[in-house]
């Protein structure tokens, strides 16, 4: 049997498993990745692409970030989610969706040096796997996982080659799961869960057809169709989701889960397309179909000694709110950094504590927004008299007294738009995608206390440099050249960085003696008039929430550690203390 040894072995090459590998190549780490399939994803499940994801990708280097842009459709063709009768019928309503509308955009914008975009999965995996490849991760395709047991020194893992089916052992240091919603590795561990699985059923059809005539004066990546009778439970919703404008689309039709999952022939795949669309004649080349089901359930425990679960191994949810591979990959930039420090001998492994710590509740907060993104729809159900156990004809018949010129018809109007512009909170949720806040040993607020949500949490994202929150774009400028750089921009990458201004050179000297007795580069951002970094706008003033003498302490997942509002007595005693409990030792 033979064996292979590597510092950390990731099962799966999916989003979660893919950018784990990327980074720990990027960060200088040796890593094996493992996939059961002979290559990447073969459908496009996950698309919306968040500004947090992105700036993942952006700390990975410029080229990929560049390239995500080049493959994906831009926040202008997301657009507005369109609710209708058909794609060819009666439009009800539409939203503005994803950072369009107006006052959001100018939050997203504000907010991030990167921009929402929809990429699908067949182009996300494949982007972050060749990433990881380029920069030394030694990739196995067809190898499939089998059990793992794991000592004081590591883990033993044991793979089948598919296509011989020889066996053999992976020897390595730690041990990723990033083996999806049926996740061995999180079973072989013993891991908790909360919620359950398959509490519904759902079929994917993903089909070519040019349906521009129908969308392309009104982009959207979502046309909720609601059609009386039609669908499970008689309510009548389908879903058609653009892939590639305007000529690639995937339906979403739900399947009865207490009944066998539906094969989904060619024949009921063009039947299901032409209802949706509204096109009898409509022909469509059909790619591929499959069968999935709605799931509820989390880890509250994302790792068991050396080994880690993460993506949807650890958060299992329908594809409401878009939250899915964003997770992952940001699942991916909170472990990544942690093993790079630990592997260096920069870190104990007592930091690796803080990753479940940190990314747990992120997995329940997300699992229970999508599921009750979903509930989500009965309002619009509701106001259009398309309730469960209501007969078809009715519910056509209800459909259709929206028009009337009656009082009950112009309240029916009413509850129509309010239902509508409430599915906010799953199109437009910025402050779900942005306000990850992490308590954990690996932040140090030294009491201050949290600023509280001025705004809805879920809707809005607030900055802010206290320790365990993100901290804040603004666009700084460089003495001389005057080219910007966003404040993510300067930190990350692997690195630690402090951030001060004019009247904090003794942070550069503590970083220095600091950085050199902990063995643990500490990069320093003096932003002020004349010195490398200027904030000529006066915003990184405004956003730091520190004085010109502070300190911000930022993790290489541009997460801030610790802050000061001034220069104290002693700066390397206080950064010592800071970044030896953060680094565990």
């Amino acid at each position: 049997m033979a064996t292979f040894t590597t510092d950390v072995l990731i099962i799966g090459t999916g989003p979660a498993g893919s950018a784990t590998a990327a980074l720990l190549s990027s960060y200088g780490i040796g890593n094996m990745a493992v996939n059961r399939y002979r290559w990447l994803a073969n459908t496009p499940r996950a698309h919306i692409t968040n500004q947090r994801t992105m700036e993942v990708l952006r700390d990975l280097g410029r080229e990929v970030e560049d390239e995500a842009y080049m493959f994906a459709a831009g926040q202008e063709l997301m657009g507005e989610n369109v609710f209708c009768e058909s794609l060819a019928g009666e439009e009800i309503g539409r939203l503005k969706s994803w950072g369009n509308h107006p006052l959001s955009q100018a939050e997203h914008k504000l907010s991030s040096p990167c921009m929402m975009n929809d990429l699908p999965q067949t182009m996300m995996e494949p982007l972050l796997f060749k990433t990881a490849c380029a920069r030394g991760t030694q990739a196995r395709m067809s190898t499939e996982y089998l059990s793992h047991a794991q000592d004081d020194e590591g883990v033993t893992t044991t793979c089948r080659d598919r296509l011989s089916g020889a066996e053999f052992t992976i020897r390595s240091k730690y041990l990723v799961g990033a083996d999806g919603g049926n996740s061995l590795v999180a079973e072989h561990c013993g891991l908790p869960f909360e919620g359950e699985m398959g509490v519904g059923g759902s079929m994917n059809i993903l089909f070519k057809a040019d349906l521009s005539k129908y969308v392309a004066h009104r982009p959207s990546v979502l046309y909720w169709v609601m059609q009386p009778g039609a669908d499970v439970g008689g309510i009548g919703m389908g879903l058609v989701r653009m892939v590639r404008p305007w000529n690639e689309w995937l339906i979403v039709w739900g399947y009865d889960i207490s009944q066998p999952a539906p094969e989904v022939d060619e024949a009921l795949a063009t039947q299901v397309a032409r209802q949706l669309i509204g096109d009898p004649e409509l022909q469509i080349e059909l790619i591929s179909a499959n069968t999935w089901t709605v799931n509820n359930k989390y880890a509250t425990n994302m790792q068991k000694g050396r080994v880690f679960i993460m993506g949807d191994a650890a958060h299992r949810h329908p594809p409401s709110n878009g939250l899915g591979s964003n997770t992952s990959i940001q699942d991916s930039f909170n472990l990544a950094w942690k093993l790079a420090a630990v592997l260096k001998g920069q870190a104990s492994e007592g930091l690796l504590d803080s990753y479940t710590a940190e990314r747990a509740p992120v997995a329940k907060q997300i699992v229970t927004r999508a599921n009750q993104s979903i509930s989500e729809f009965g309002p619009i159900f509701e106001s259009l008299g398309m309730t469960e156990g209501v007969k078809p004809e009715v519910m056509q018949q209800n459909l259709e007294a929206r028009c009337d010129a009656t009082p009950s018809a112009e309240k029916q109007r009413e509850a129509i738009r309010e239902a509508i512009a409430f599915k906010k909170y799953e199109f437009d949720a910025h402050g779900v995608e942005m306000n990850q806040r992490y308590r954990s040993n690996a932040i140090e607020t030294d009491g201050q206390i949290e600023p509280a949500f001025e705004l809805d949490a879920e809707l809005h994202y607030q900055p802010t440099t206290w320790p365990g929150a993100r901290i804040p774009h603004v666009w700084l400028f460089e003495h001389g050249s005057g080219a910007k750089h966003s404040t993510l921009d300067l930190c990350g990458k692997g690195r630690f960085t402090i951030f001060t201004g004019i009247g904090g050179e003794a942070w550069e000297t503590a970083a220095r003696d600091v950085g050199e007795e902990l063995g643990v580069p500490l990069d320093v951002r003096l932003i002020g008039p004349r010195r490398d970094i200027e904030d000529l706008t006066g915003d990184w003033a405004r956003a730091r929430e520190v004085s010109d003498t502070g300190c911000i302490l930022v993790r290489p997942d541009h997460h801030v550690a610790w802050r000061t509002d001034s220069l104290t007595a002693d700066p390397a005693a206080d950064l010592r203390r800071v970044m030896s409990k953060i680094l565990a030792h």
